[in-house]
């Protein structure tokens, strides 16, 4: 394989909040970027919302904007998987959390990029083995799971499979690096640690609403200021979807055991389409999404 240094382009695959943020921290910490879906208008918006977010960024005084003009020089997108993957050093795929979908988008870009290429996924749970067994070079299949918002986040959880290299691994952290990134070594396990941690606070504040020991606010308001955590729960899981949450904690569920079962609540507002900020309503209203 290639050394760190070797990787100059970068393909991400997804252009949904989490691939057009990888993007952003990709370009911006100069790599080549391709960012790939099959919907041009998606991708247009994608597109439309880095420039936005870096715009942001330099009005704030966080990115120069010499480097903010030169990562949109450097961002370009494609509709075509095997065109994306075809030149790219390092592959970061960023679809919804769907095994099928991920071994299957795996299985295309073994046969589509080059031979030296990392396939990394961005995944908050599933088993990075497992998708790495669609492709013919599990050693250079990895996880790394990016936190939203991605531009300003610090955290990326780096997941290692069964037959994920050393190699791979020191790769995937100097690419982390250069985004801008802290790391952390996971070896793979339900949830890793992060997705597994905050699983259990989550559906444990759920359980807490359900038994009406306090309202959502007061116990977000609990955990912001008497534990210090920056959001709390209810207003996280509104940010990161909570169709989302559902789908770790049954993975959890069925690994873990009953623990991690889904509060019915939970299970309720999914059902109703109340799926956080994106649907304009989840634990809380919040208008238009």
């Amino acid at each position: 394989m290639s050394s760190p240094a070797d990787v100059n382009t970068v393909a991400v695959v997804g252009s949904g909040t989490m691939g057009l943020g990888i993007a952003h921290v990709a370009a911006l910490g100069g790599y080549d970027t391709i960012v790939q879906d099959v919907a041009e208008e998606q991708l247009r918006k994608a597109v439309d919302t880095i420039r936005g977010n870096l715009a942001k960024g330099v009005e704030k005084g966080k990115v120069a904007a010499a480097a903010a003009e030169a990562a949109m020089k450097r961002l370009r997108t494609e509709t075509s998987l095997a065109a994306a993957a075809k030149g790219a050093d390092f592959v970061i795929e960023a679809v919804p959390e769907d095994m099928a979908l991920k071994a299957r988008i795996f299985g295309e870009l073994d046969g589509s990029a080059p031979a030296h290429a990392v396939l990394a996924t961005n995944t908050s749970g599933l088993s990075v083995t497992e998708i790495a067994g669609a492709t013919k070079r599990p050693d250079r299949v990895i996880g790394m799971h990016f936190f939203n918002p991605v531009h300003m986040m610090k955290l990326v959880e780096i997941i290692r499979g069964h037959d994920t290299s050393e190699e791979t691994t020191k790769a995937t952290e100097a690419v982390a690096a250069r985004m801008g990134k802290e790391t952390v070594r996971v070896n793979e396990s339900p949830g890793f640690v992060t997705s597994r941690m905050n699983a259990l606070i989550g559906n444990e504040a759920f359980r807490m609403l359900d038994a009406g020991v306090a309202s959502a606010r007061d116990i977000d308001k609990a955990l912001k200021l008497g534990l210090n955590h920056p959001m709390g729960p209810f207003e996280m899981v509104d940010l990161v979807g909570l169709d989302v949450r559902l789908n770790i904690l049954r993975h959890l569920h069925r690994t873990l055991g009953d623990l991690y079962k889904p509060s019915p609540t939970l299970e309720k507002l999914v059902a109703e389409g109340r799926l956080g900020r994106k649907a304009g309503k989840g634990v809380y209203d919040y208008g238009a999404p």
